[in-house]
């Protein structure tokens, strides 16, 4: 197994060493932390109004960014047809 040597600052160390469980190398807590989690296994974590308001300002978020969006576009095409 090859192995690599990374450099962490000493608060990125403690939260870390909180993490790991006794008897589980730092590798083992890094791959069990970082691995990617199935989405059903959230199910149930929020109740129905938490969820719903959830999604409500997600929407909301996502049309402020399509707008901020496409008023950066504009003055881009504006700067490069020099109007």
């Amino acid at each position: 197994m090859a192995v690599k040597t990374i450099t962490i600052t000493e608060s990125a160390y403690k939260v870390l060493k909180s993490l790991k469980a006794p008897r589980e190398s730092f590798s083992e807590t890094i791959m069990r932390v970082a691995k990617r989690r199935p989405l059903k296994e959230f199910f149930g974590v929020l109740d129905r109004e938490s969820g719903k308001r959830i999604e409500s300002t997600l929407i909301e978020m996502r049309k402020r960014r399509n707008i901020a969006h496409k008023k950066r576009i504009g003055r881009i095409v504006k700067q490069f047809h020099g109007v």
